[in-house]
């Protein structure tokens, strides 16, 4: 159903440009992040987990690519990181474009990178996901992932 296919330069200039400008808006919605300090904050975290942009070591970035037409259907980043319990993959961006959505091609993809780091001599994948990204949540339950570290909040009412 789908391929991960190394990202093209040309792709990358417009996944980058993208994924900065989202991860700045989630980061806000999730009440991380002041909206003035966003993009300022999303550009400094990209560089630090991509300072050599697709060059960098040990990232991974792909085009999501419908298999018989080679359509773009989304795109998947991750890293290989070290964890006290040795090498994990961790997923920076996965994203499903809008018009792709409900189709299967979420769960293709998650089986897709599971190859993939299969490949790589891996055998554990970590990710994070915002508490307000319910569909992805779902998607994520649904593959077996667990939840490893659950951060919440609760905004009180004034009783004036």
């Amino acid at each position: 159903m789908v391929q991960l296919v190394p990202m093209t330069k040309t792709e990358y200039q417009a996944f980058r440009s993208r994924s900065v400008r989202e991860y700045a808006e989630e980061k806000v919605v999730a009440g991380t992040w002041k909206p003035e300090d966003a993009p300022a904050l999303a550009e400094a975290t990209f560089r630090r987990f991509l300072p050599d942009d697709l060059e960098t070591a040990g990232a991974y970035l792909f085009s999501v690519k419908e298999t018989e037409q080679q359509t773009p259907v989304g795109h998947l980043w991750f890293n290989v990181m070290e964890q006290e319990k040795g090498p994990i993959v961790f997923i920076l961006d996965i994203l499903i474009y809008d018009e792709f959505q409900d189709q299967g091609y979420g769960q293709a993809t998650m089986t897709a990178l599971e190859d993939q780091v299969r490949e790589l001599g891996l055998n554990r994948i970590g990710l994070h996901v915002f508490g307000h990204n319910q569909r992805a949540y779902r998607l994520y339950q649904k593959m077996g992932y667990i939840a490893t570290d659950i951060q919440m909040s609760k905004t009180l009412e004034d009783r004036g």
